[in-house]
């Protein structure tokens, strides 16, 4: 039961280092100095942390981070930074806990805890990529303050019952690796968007017609479930697209056909496999929305309740989102009513 409990402590450490590094150490080493908190004998390891050194050091890069945490994409770079240092930081810190043993045991817990720490600090920077979407500061700043909260509330269950604290990051790690997929295609969507947005000036001439070559690893999947041979009016790539049966972040490409103008198909790759979605626009609303990061084309229902969808295109394709709205909009709206003209009668003059 003791070992259990010194690797709860260990790896319940390294689970919160991977989100703040540096307020881990600092809270735990200052609880440690000021004697708030009396380490059993199985724990005199963690004694160094209370050193006023660490403490200092720990203060001031903790300091940087937390005005760093709450800027869009000063985080994400501060993030991408510490991808090696958390995992790092909180396998030592599980070894400072367990003390060494073996060089077998040694790197078995170095590989442990650097997992863990891997994985929360996974969570925490793709929940910042998804919060730069948005140019307001507001997320950053909530999701900042909230992490902090989180890694104080978890020292403190840590230090009053370590195996309930790693019950409870068990848990939440399962749920965020349940997830994974997702979060892993979102984080991509983002990074692609973000570069892209840097790297590419916007493209506001309009092409002349659309494309209607598809990438070629998506058209075999469109042929084949093409059953009808319906013929291709246009077919552009999108960087994902998210709605009823349409896994969020999935790359793929948008294509209509000339023989079925009210209906879109979506093909994408999913898991090295094949994935096509029809898409029924009758009684729809499609309009270009403009976003931080991305075009996106927004298709709604007209009135009440139906299926929405979203497809996001790269900052530089706002004319031809743009085009394809037109397009769509223009095979959704009914056709006039011809009006017919009377010839005039002629006057009878008495």
């Amino acid at each position: 039961m003791e070992r259990f409990s010194l690797l709860s402590v260990a790896l319940g450490l390294a689970c919160l280092a991977g989100i703040n590094l540096y307020l881990t150490v600092f809270i735990t080493g200052l609880a440690i100095n000021q004697h708030w908190i009396v380490l059993a004998p199985n724990f005199q390891s963690l004694e160094v942390l209370g050193q006023p050194w660490i403490i200092v050091i720990a203060g001031i890069l903790y300091l940087l981070e937390f005005f760093a945490d709450k800027i869009p994409w000063l985080d994400s770079a501060w993030d991408a930074v510490h991808t090696i240092i958390r995992p790092i930081g909180g396998a030592l810190l599980a070894i400072q806990v367990l003390g060494h043993h073996t060089p077998v045991l040694d790197v078995l817990v170095v590989l442990l805890a650097g997992s863990t720490s891997l994985v929360t600090h996974t969570a925490k920077a793709s929940s910042r990529l998804v919060a730069n979407s948005s140019p307001e500061p507001l997320s950053n700043i909530g999701l900042s303050v909230v992490e902090d909260i989180a890694v104080f509330g978890g020292l403190v269950l840590i230090h009053y019952n370590p195996v309930l604290a790693l019950s409870i990051f068990a848990l939440a790690i399962a749920a965020f690796l349940y997830f994974a997929p997702k979060v892993l295609r979102s984080m991509k969507a983002r990074i692609w968007l973000a570069l892209t947005k840097l790297n590419a000036a916007a493209d506001m001439r309009r092409p002349s017609t659309l494309p209607i070559a598809l990438p070629s690893r998506l058209a075999p999947i469109f042929s084949k479930q093409n059953l009808l041979g319906e013929t291709i009016a246009w077919a552009v790539p999108c960087i994902s697209g998210r709605g009823r049966r349409i896994p969020a972040n999935l790359f793929g490409a948008l294509v209509a056909t000339n023989e079925e103008p009210h209906k879109l198909v979506f093909v994408a790759r999913k898991n090295w496999g094949a994935f096509s979605q029809t898409l029924d626009l009758e009684g729809l609303n499609v309009a270009r929305d403009p976003q931080f990061l991305s075009e996106n084309l927004v298709i709604l229902p007209a009135e009440g309740r139906g299926p929405k969808y979203s497809f996001l295109f790269t900052r530089s394709r706002g004319a031809l989102v743009e085009q394809i709205a037109e397009y769509l909009r223009q095979q959704l709206s009914p056709p006039p009513v011809a009006v017919e003209t009377l010839a005039p009668q002629s006057v009878a003059h008495v």
